[in-house]
């Protein structure tokens, strides 16, 4: 299966069911997935831990006035089919009030910046 997706569709689903963190495995991108949705402000905080000796990401998830910040997710490359953004490609998501996350040679970037650092790359999902 596919862990990006998984691990985005656990925060959706984790703060529909308004709880207060989501634990999903360990890896170097979803930690980096995990720094950038931090900076956007779409969770609070994003720190590996160890449970019954496997290494896992704990995310705290974010609510303004008792709604989830995040409400829906929308993955745009898959394993079976990748999708690139050129510089020119990268636009606002619903109106600036969502996210893009992209996979740069410069890192997980948001889609605002990207387009300050000038790179285009790998449109991983849409998150509002």
């Amino acid at each position: 299966m596919d862990p990006i997706a998984n691990m985005i569709i656990g925060m959706k689903n984790g703060s529909r069911a308004r709880k207060e963190s989501v634990v999903v495995p360990y890896s170097k991108i979803k930690a980096a997935i995990g720094e950038c949705l931090k900076k956007a402000g779409f969770i609070s905080d994003c720190a590996k831990r160890v449970k019954k000796s496997h290494p896992v990401l704990e995310i705290q998830l974010t609510y303004l006035d008792q709604k989830p910040k995040i409400t829906e997710v929308e993955r745009i490359s898959k394993q079976s089919r990748r999708v690139y953004y050129r510089l020119r490609d990268i636009h606002l998501v619903r109106n600036g009030t969502g996210l893009l996350v992209l996979s740069t040679p410069k890192g997980i970037l948001s889609g605002k910046d990207a387009r300050k650092e000038q790179v285009g790359g790998e449109a991983l999902f849409k998150i509002w």
